[in-house]
This record gives structure tokens, sequence and C-alpha cells, in this order.
């Protein structure tokens, strides 16, 4: 094992490197994008509409790009996170919210419905000073 490591020590500096910079990247933009999230997002059937939608066409398509690039990313994140350091469902969840995928919306149901996650994402909520989110009546 340790004859792996030394043979791999630029690969190992590189994933740790990686590591921390994801590690501290979430904890700066996710609670940005928490705090963002209106308090009604989980009432609606289908995500509410985004604010660019009057905007110019290029203007549409540069945001939805960014949004989904970025929603990739915390996605990606969050999923190496499980393994490793960090905030993982959280960065799933909000990856997921950010992202216009088909099916999206079942699994940001069944994500925040997972008793930690709520709990963590309303209390990053009300350290900003913002109502705790509204979850649709269990069926």
């Amino acid at each position: 094992m340790f004859n792996l490591l030394r043979e791999n020590e630029r690969l190992v500096l590189w994933m740790i490197i990686a590591s921390a910079v994801m590690f501290v990247g979430t904890l700066i933009v996710l609670p940005i994008l928490i705090v963002r999230m209106p308090a009604d997002y989980f009432l609606h059937r289908k995500p509410p509409p985004d604010s660019w939608r009057g905007q110019h066409a290029a203007i549409r398509l540069a945001v939805l790009f960014i949004k989904n690039v970025v929603g990739s990313v915390l996605l990606v994140a969050g999923l190496v996170m499980l393994a490793m350091p960090g905030q993982g469902l959280l960065a799933i969840l909000v990856g997921l919210s950010l992202m216009n995928v088909p099916g999206k919306r079942a699994l940001e149901l069944r994500m925040i419905q997972i008793r930690p996650v709520l709990k963590a994402i309303n209390w990053i909520r009300a350290k900003y000073g913002r109502p705790p989110l509204e979850l649709p009546a269990k069926s």
C-alpha cells in the first residue's frame, strides 16, 4: 500500500488539494445558494420559474448553461464528499436544484425528506434570518 502511494505521490497530492478545494468551496457556495432558495421551493409540482425568463434569449441560454455547469460541479463534488470529508448530501441536493434534468424533482423531494439534510438546511437559513423550508404534506 505504501509503495503504491509513493509511486503516485503527485496523484495523491492533487487528490488532497482537490478535496480541500471542494470542501472549502462548498462551505462558501452552499450557504449562499441555500439562503437564496425560496421557502416554498418544494411546495410546487415543478420548480418555480427562473427570474431570467423575461431576458434576451442569449442571456437566458448563458444563465441556463452556467446554472447547469455549477449544478453538475456541486453534484460531482457531493458524490465525492460522500466518501471524503464534506457536506455531500447538501451539495448533491443544491446541485440537483440548479440543474435542468428530467426526474430531478422526485429526487429532490426524497432527499429533502432526510431529517439531517432538512435540519442542516433550515439551520443555515435561520443563521441568515431566512424562514425554514416549507415541505408538502406527506401523502
